[in-house]
């Protein structure tokens, strides 16, 4: 935000549907980019305050719509467990955000076009 109003800043939230059972969305990258900085599935979790059993369910979801796992994962113990982005999870975060990226970019001027025309005294009160 640059100060201005809450309409200078906007956020582009991209979610991809696969038929109509298989998404993948802005939550589920955030997920795997949390599992790749922390290493942990129940950490990544905790930091985006869901339970450790919806985060593990996501990434069983995940796992099982590629072709090959997206996230490896050991059980814990005396060593503790932990978890990893595969090579195919680590392809599939960056494609996403690269797409996150263009459609940001190639849509920047209908973005505008459509915050331009919001009714920003209705925000501000």
């Amino acid at each position: 935000m640059n100060g201005n109003s809450d309409t200078d800043y906007v956020r582009l939230r991209l979610r991809l549907y696969f038929g109509d059972d298989l998404m993948l969305g802005p939550g589920k990258a955030d997920l795997l980019d949390l599992i790749a900085s922390h290493g942990s599935i129940a950490a990544a979790g905790r930091e985006m305050k869901m339970s450790y059993k919806r985060a593990w369910m996501l990434v069983e979801a995940m796992n099982k719509a590629f072709r090959a796992p997206l996230v490896d994962s050991t059980r814990g113990g005396i060593q503790g467990g932990g978890a990893r982005l595969t090579e195919t999870g680590e392809q599939v975060l960056a494609h996403y955000r690269r797409l996150e990226q263009q459609v940001a970019v190639s849509g920047a001027s209908e973005i505008k076009a459509i915050r331009d025309l919001l009714n920003v005294t209705s925000k501000t009160e």
